[in-house]
């Protein structure tokens, strides 16, 4: 522990690096936005964010030809050490003051960007909504089964954002995994909108997601299965990061036969029947809990929750798993 506290110390003494703290504190950043705020060159900042993360006081996420910058998860010692650090960095210094000021800039400009994105798309991310039940009628049942708090919670599919908005209050830290780049921007630029720094999106495949085995006490799967070419294995990576006595939800169409979903938006599956998303829950490991289903026209929204038992004898054993999950899922 000594060492560990020595190490992230010399780490963070330096003028420079604690600019670098402070910038990283207020969520993801690039290095070319921080040679933009900082006026360094990008080999020097390169350097000062090598020892940074050597020392565990930031997070380094690669995202394509770029690579985003954040705070360590304060889950870990370095971590809490790096938001204690970033907390006594002086607010009204005149050096933070105008990398803040210039921090703001480059979130105006990521704003506009990802704004761009959203309205060029609004047309088509409609069209599908107004297939089924209002959207805050699904996020309200989707509220009332989620727990009542977690400590870490996992969005894959992430999109927007908008379950991390959603359910910011409950967590205490949050990660969205997405594929497209132009949605994470979106997802940064609204998070960064309503300071919700405890979140944070990265990009992943939901086939093989960016985590440890049981490191999320809470995954939702919020309208991304129908585009799986396989979707049990979607549920079995799921649960592969969920800890023990943890909770998955998925939220997603019963079965339809709207064609033009498969034809225009690229769905690969027209909805699931309960006992298929059962099946897969028993196939992972998982004990299913209810079933709610939001009748739209002509869609029916299902939320699908399962739990990971806490102790592996607390699981049902295979056989006729799938007539006591349904009968649970019918109370």
């Amino acid at each position: 522990m000594t060492d560990m506290l020595l190490s992230c110390l010399r780490a963070a003494a330096d003028p420079t690096r604690l600019r670098l703290l402070a910038l990283c504190a207020e969520g993801d950043i690039t290095v070319g936005d921080m040679v933009q705020i900082l006026g360094q060159s990008q080999p020097r900042v390169s350097r000062h964010l090598k020892l940074l993360c050597e020392a565990g006081l930031i997070d380094r996420f690669p995202e394509g030809s770029r690579v985003f910058y954040r705070l360590a998860d304060d889950s870990g010692g370095s971590g809490r050490l790096a938001r204690d650090v970033a907390n006594l960095i002086p607010a009204d210094d005149p050096g933070i003051a105008l990398d803040r000021t210039r921090l703001d800039e480059v979130k105006q400009d990521r704003a506009r960007a990802a704004d761009a994105y959203f309205q060029a798309n609004a047309a088509r991310w409609n069209s599908i909504r107004s297939l089924h039940i209002d959207e805050t009628e699904v996020e309200q049942a989707l509220a009332r089964a989620f727990p009542d708090h977690v400590g870490d919670l996992l969005d894959i599919g992430t999109g927007t954002g908008r379950m991390l908005q959603l359910l910011a209050d409950r967590i205490d830290r949050g990660v969205g995994i997405d594929t497209s780049r132009d949605m994470l921007a979106i997802a940064r630029a609204n998070l960064e909108a309503d300071a919700v720094r405890h979140c944070h999106v990265r990009h992943g495949d939901m086939y093989h997601l960016p985590m440890t085995p049981d490191s999320v006490d809470a995954v939702i799967i919020h309208q991304v299965l129908h585009y799986a070419e396989t979707p049990d294995a979607v549920i079995t990576e799921a649960t592969r990061v969920l800890r023990p006595g943890g909770t998955l939800l998925v939220v997603d169409f019963t079965p339809h036969d709207h064609e033009p979903l498969r034809a225009d938006h690229a769905h690969r599956r027209l909805g699931f029947a309960d006992r298929e998303v059962f099946d897969w829950y028993t196939a992972a490991g998982l004990v299913a809990h209810q079933v709610a289903h939001l009748p739209g026209d002509p869609l029916t929204v299902a939320i699908w929750k399962a739990r990971r038992p806490a102790f592996a004898a607390r699981s049902l054993p295979r056989r006729g798993a799938r007539d006591r999950q349904t009968e649970m899922a019918r109370r």
